[in-house]
């Protein structure tokens, strides 16, 4: 049976706050009290809802994972995936996404993910468009270079305090994100003329 708007309302509120719990303290120190304190919402419900604490983080996983599908789809020409690394680097400057990665991450470590099949199926889609956009036939050469372009738009972001330390005050200024932009996006460009010329040899 469909949820009623009011249930609608109610579940996206739990998720909102949910995901601001879970960026700031990740999936063991998040309290299932607090999201409730943040959302205005019953602890039980929570339960209610989502069953337990780490089906609550899987599904604020889906919903920030279909966020980025939509505002930053990958593309499947050449121009396109020039251009990808610097918008995938500006998505990061205003998202929790790789905060929240890198929590799973140290969550799970190399145990499965919950969902994960669902994840799986959601990079084999963006390997299918990067090999359309390159020529690239082999799906593991594909998945190679996809890795390479997302570690360079996500890594200042995974380790904010390396950025700090290596940047020093004037990489927080706009001018020093810009030239950390603009180097991002060189380095994208350098992986991407790589696998050109290995498709041409």
């Amino acid at each position: 049976m469909a949820e009623t708007p009011k249930a609608q309302q109610t579940r996206a509120k739990l998720l909102e706050a949910a995901q601001a719990e879970f960026s700031e303290y990740g999936l063991a120190g998040a309290r299932v009290d607090r999201i409730a304190e943040r959302s205005g919402v019953n602890k039980q419900r929570i339960y209610a809802y989502f069953g337990n604490k780490e089906a609550l983080f899987a599904a604020v996983m889906n919903k920030v994972y279909a966020h980025m599908s939509e505002a930053v789809p990958i593309p499947v020409t050449e121009e396109g995936l020039r251009s990808y690394v610097g918008e995938v680097f500006d998505y990061h400057r205003q998202s929790d996404l790789v905060r929240l990665l890198a929590w799973e991450g140290l969550h799970y470590r190399e145990q499965p993910i919950p969902d994960e099949k669902e994840r799986e199926a959601y990079y084999v889609h963006k390997t299918d468009a990067l090999g359309l956009a390159l020529g690239v036939e082999d799906a593991g050469a594909a998945a190679r270079i996809l890795i390479s372009l997302i570690g360079v738009a996500s890594w200042p972001f995974i380790v904010p305090q390396q950025r700090r330390l290596m940047l020093g005050p004037g990489g927080e200024a706009e001018s020093g994100w810009a030239l950390l932009r603009a180097s991002v996006v060189a380095h994208g460009d350098a992986v991407i003329d790589s696998a050109l010329e290995g498709r041409a040899a």
